[in-house]
């Protein structure tokens, strides 16, 4: 079977459709909340929410099965949100304090995977889901979730773009930062949320960190940060779910299609630095 034979075959399936509209709804959120994320500097606080949740992940799942891991992560999600979100605002001790909680947390999360009778099995599909099985429940669930993480941002745009550049100067102005901050980091443990379900706790900073910043190196505007990095999120995980399925079918080599689109998220950000550093050598030359 010819790769053309391949990809034609790919969307006759219904779990391609499945997986499809999870990323999507994905690729939309991350790549929006990605950008303020990227703006305000979060990444580490992201990092330690992704982690902070994998113990609510791994709770639901050992005692209530896949339907439990939705139900898990929001409840960490939210009890996460509020103690880190306490801690960013701690200038000198937050960072400390966050890779503490980080490492804590996601401890504890492999030792109540532990008491799985497939301890290898669910571990690898908490860290790097499910793509390909993923049900209806679970599309709903995903969509659900990621369009709330979009109306929250929404809703307090003009706030969070205003707070991204100035926070002094929004908070001078009447904006309630705390309140802000809260919100945005609502939003980011929904993306969480969501991925988890498919792509996996592991692989979230991926989608959530990487459109973002590749943006930012090429474009200065705000309209041109947010249509990058939607763009780059909704192609880069394209790509990962084709090649993955490719491969898959292809070579009879089983690659999860969570790691396959973090594996090109990755790839992006790599020949984007590349590029990026290719320019600027470029426009000196030519300024010399």
């Amino acid at each position: 079977m010819n790769l053309i034979d391949i990809l034609s075959q790919a969307f006759t399936l219904p779990f391609m459709w499945r997986a499809a509209i999870v990323l999507g709804a994905l690729a939309l959120a991350a790549g929006l909340i990605g950008v303020f994320v990227n703006l305000r500097g979060l990444e580490f606080m992201s990092d330690g929410l992704t982690h902070a949740v994998f113990p609510g992940v791994a709770a639901g799942f050992v005692f209530a099965g896949q339907g439990g891991v939705v139900i898990g992560a929001i409840l960490a999600a939210a009890l996460a949100t509020v103690v880190l979100t306490l801690l960013s605002r701690r200038r000198v001790t937050s960072d400390a304090a966050i890779a503490i909680i980080l490492t804590t947390m996601f401890s504890v999360g492999v030792i109540i995977v532990s008491r799985s009778h497939d301890v290898t099995a669910s571990l690898e599909q908490l860290l790097f889901g499910h793509l390909f099985t993923v049900t209806t429940t679970e599309v709903i669930t995903t969509a659900l979730v990621c369009a709330i993480a979009l109306a929250l941002v929404l809703v307090t745009l003009r706030g969070q773009v205003f707070s991204s550049f100035d926070e002094r100067g929004a908070a001078a102005s009447g904006y309630g930062t705390l309140g802000l901050t809260l919100i945005l980091n609502v939003a980011i443990a929904c993306v969480v949320v969501a991925a988890s379900i498919a792509v996996g706790n592991l692989l979230v900073l991926a989608v959530l960190i990487v459109p973002g910043a590749i943006s930012r190196m090429w474009s200065r505007g705000l309209g041109g940060l947010f249509a990058g990095a939607l763009i780059f999120a909704l192609v880069a995980a394209a790509l990962g779910l084709l090649g993955s399925f490719t491969v898959s079918v292809g070579a009879d080599v089983a690659v999860p299609g969570g790691a396959a689109i973090a594996v090109v998220f990755v790839a992006g950000y790599m020949l984007s630095l590349l590029l990026r550093a290719l320019v600027r050598d470029t426009s000196r030359s030519v300024e010399a």
